[in-house]
């Protein structure tokens, strides 16, 4: 049974799940949400830059977020914004991004990655690692240090956490110090349980089809390339340590307990926590439940735990 606070929220959520279950309703979001581009958090510096694409795509969009009076250099978040891949921007995301650095100073950098409606995999994933690649190469001038980054996201943008994480490691043309894929979206096969049959409001199995055949509607069936959907990897050797957590009526929740095993098995340090009558998205979208106070209390510890530990 979902939550009792959560299910007051029932209402309103209904209705994005059923814009986020249509096309149309999701270049409505879109377009809503432009208007809120370039929009700042206050008593944080914040910046709007684009910067070029190393794969021949248009220049990304990111937004920078430090805070204020700074000594000296800071570690920096790559953080990925959620929407399925196919919704949302970084401003959706402000919220999130004033909790990181009021809890440990860092330096947010946060791309507008492109969105799978118009331009599937790889595009999004590419916006993203480049912008990672883009704040290494200029640590300097951004007040960072390049010996190691922070990668965070929540829904698909934990979907690409999980990516990009394991990229750096084949690659290791990038540290990564420490990774917070928030209940990631990395299963496109859609075969547990939890993907088969959830039907709360929020993100679903219709929400989540939709999503995941928009994301990689050039590649289907065993011809998924690699980072295209992180729970296809069988070799987790040398990842870095992992915050996370899932609720029990979400389509992500077996694949992100499988996930953590298969970390586990590896030996690799592991927080997270299992929610009970939570659907997807309740910290953010019901943030004033005690369940979701609860959550929110747990990735904001367990980040300055990791920062603690991984960073100072």
């Amino acid at each position: 049974m979902v939550d009792k606070e959560l299910r007051s929220s029932f209402g309103p959520l209904k209705i994005l799940s059923f814009l986020l279950s249509r096309t149309w309703g999701i270049n409505l979001i879109n377009f809503s949400l432009n208007f809120f581009k370039g929009k700042n958090i206050k008593g944080l510096s914040c910046e709007e830059r684009f910067i070029p694409s190393k794969n021949g795509g248009p220049d990304i969009r990111i937004r920078i977020f430090k805070p204020l009076n700074i000594n000296g250099k800071l570690p920096a978040m790559l953080y990925c914004h959620g929407g399925g891949y196919v919704a949302m921007n970084p401003e959706f995301s402000l919220g999130v991004i004033k909790k990181f650095i009021e809890t440990r100073p860092c330096v947010i950098i946060a791309p507008d990655y492109r969105k799978a409606l118009r331009t599937p995999f790889p595009a999004g994933f590419n916006d993203c690692f480049d912008t990672l690649l883009w704040a290494k190469e200029n640590a300097d001038t951004l007040g960072i240090h390049s010996s190691n980054f922070i990668v965070a996201g929540h829904s698909a943008g934990g979907g690409l956490t999980t990516a990009i994480t394991w990229k750096a490691r084949d690659t290791q043309v990038v540290n990564i110090a420490f990774q917070m894929p928030i209940y990631p979206m990395i299963d496109d096969r859609q075969i547990t349980d939890s993907a088969k049959d959830i039907h709360v409001p929020v993100w679903n199995t219709k929400t989540n089809s939709l999503a995941w055949n928009s994301y990689l509607k050039e590649v289907k069936g065993e011809d998924i390339p690699k980072y295209a959907a992180a729970a296809r990897n069988t070799d987790y050797k040398n990842f870095p340590p992992t915050i996370t957590f899932v609720g029990e009526f979400e389509p992500f929740r077996d694949e992100n307990i499988e996930y953590v095993e298969a970390l586990k098995k590896e030996g690799i340090p592991v927080e997270f926590k299992f929610y009970k009558g939570c659907f997807h998205g309740f910290d953010i979208l019901v943030a004033g439940s005690s369940i979701a106070k609860d959550a929110l209390g747990f990735t904001y510890q367990s980040y300055a735990k990791y920062y603690d530990t991984y960073i100072s």
